[in-house]
């Protein structure tokens, strides 16, 4: 578009729009007009570094589940077949420690929901501000320290000559022998995971109205149907966010069954990492990951599914 300029009575063009200017609004008309190609553009890199790392080494991995190992040579063979879900479903090894795992994931589980529900109603509904405060943040503190050390704090007062057996001795009731063993993987776990079942309990039970309480009051439901019937059905999605934040990393881990579990208490976590960086059997071992992903997509699949449900009752 020509434009001129007046200046004392001397008529000057202006000097035509340079071939970068043009073409920088031709794109910026183009994506004003075009929504879909703004979310492209804002999204298309994040995406495709998603598909190439994760969708990239996921599928990567499940393509090596169906290969096997060597015995002789230790190389891998590119020979498809299901032997390596076969060995992991016939082995009584495997499957006494994928029962044990799924048993301990879901007592810390269970344990953490019936801790951080009370912990979570006061905070939410009862606790004054300050007071509210000070036990939020004493639910996020331990987080910001390493997560070794939290495990080495533990297995010190865990030990056989920790603070818990002093303490004990102290009071002339004897000792206990927690260190290394199933109730020590039970109580660290429950400790670890505690905040991330707390906190997504707090925030649902915080956004319930206070009107639907006291109705239910008024109606003449005693305090437990009243957590029944009202307060825990709105907490419930709380309750499985948590649940899912505690379950999934507890299938998985493998540090805290590393230090203070025993060798004949494998969880599927350090069998995972054993058949990866031991045994170099990376066929077995990525038949392995490829259960533990299915056995934590599906609960996630089956609440997903709930929530649908719900959500078209509602409607």
């Amino acid at each position: 578009m020509a434009e001129t300029l007046t200046r004392t009575g001397e008529r000057l063009a202006a000097p035509p729009p340079s071939a970068v200017r043009r073409l920088r609004h031709a794109v910026g008309g183009f994506l004003y007009r075009v929504p879909a190609a703004r979310l492209a553009l804002l999204l298309g890199p994040i995406l495709l570094w998603m598909g190439v790392i994760y969708l990239g080494s996921l599928g990567l991995l499940f393509i090596t589940s169906f290969w096997r190992q060597d015995s002789v040579t230790g190389a891998i063979v590119q020979n498809w077949g299901l032997t390596n879900y076969r060995f992991l479903v016939q082995e009584e090894v495997y499957r006494t420690i994928a029962i044990r795992t799924v048993g301990i994931a879901l007592a810390v589980t269970v344990t953490d929901i019936v801790l951080a529900i009370p912990i979570a109603y006061y905070a939410a509904r009862i606790a004054r501000p300050r007071v509210r405060t000070l036990l939020l943040l004493s639910i996020v503190l331990p987080l910001w320290s390493s997560y070794l050390v939290r495990v080495y704090a533990w297995r010190t007062i865990l030990s056989g000559d920790g603070v818990l057996n002093w303490s004990l001795h102290q009071l002339h009731l004897g000792s206990v022998n927690l260190g290394f063993s199933r109730w020590s993987l039970w109580i660290v776990f429950s400790y670890l995971w505690l905040p991330y079942v707390a906190l997504p309990v707090y925030a649902a039970l915080e956004r319930i109205p206070n009107s639907l309480i006291e109705a239910s009051t008024d109606l003449g439901a005693r305090w437990r149907t009243t957590f029944r019937r009202v307060i825990l059905p709105i907490a419930f999605p709380g309750i499985v966010a948590g649940s899912m934040l505690v379950f999934i990393p507890a299938v998985g881990e493998y540090v805290v069954p590393s230090l203070l579990g025993r060798s004949d208490q494998l969880m599927i976590g350090r069998v995972l990492s054993d058949e990866f960086f031991e045994n170099r059997d990376w066929p077995v071992a990525s038949a392995v990951a490829i259960l533990i992903l299915l056995a934590l997509v599906i609960p996630i699949m089956l609440f997903q599914h709930y929530q649908r449900r719900e959500l078209e009752a509602q409607k």
